[in-house]
């Protein structure tokens, strides 16, 4: 049997349905023991108590997930929200979870999360 290339396995994962890849994930996990959890990097160290009492101004809103029947209505969403092309938005909802915007108002955020929670997905500000 001749060995399957990087290229190979890439090419057969960009041509499977969400579900498919989803799975595929799941399965791996299960094989090897391990999680594909996104590891989060710590933000700025918090600066100290003065720091801590201030009111947070900026906020990063993450895409975490979506429902799989609703996807199309979550790529519009993303896609008018971040002024990107389709397949951008495509593959942004795709690697959810994924950050979307960083360094937006409260209200911007929460507006944000409320068009993608009414589309079908689910967000989060942070």
């Amino acid at each position: 049997m001749a060995a399957i290339t990087q290229d190979q396995i890439l090419d057969a994962i960009a041509n499977m349905t969400v579900l498919e890849a989803s799975e595929l994930v799941k399965a791996m996990e299960e094989k090897f023991g391990v999680t594909a959890a996104v590891a989060v990097a710590a933000g700025p160290a918090a600066g100290g108590a003065a720091a801590g009492a201030e009111e947070q101004t900026e906020f990063t809103v993450t895409l975490e997930s979506f429902d799989a029947a609703k996807k199309i209505p979550v790529i519009k969403v993303v896609k008018e929200a971040l002024g990107v092309g389709l397949g951008d938005a495509k593959a942004l909802v795709e690697g959810a979870p994924k950050v979307l915007k960083e360094g937006v108002s409260k209200a911007d955020a929460d507006d944000l999360i409320k068009k993608i929670e009414e589309a079908g997905g689910k967000a989060s500000k942070k």
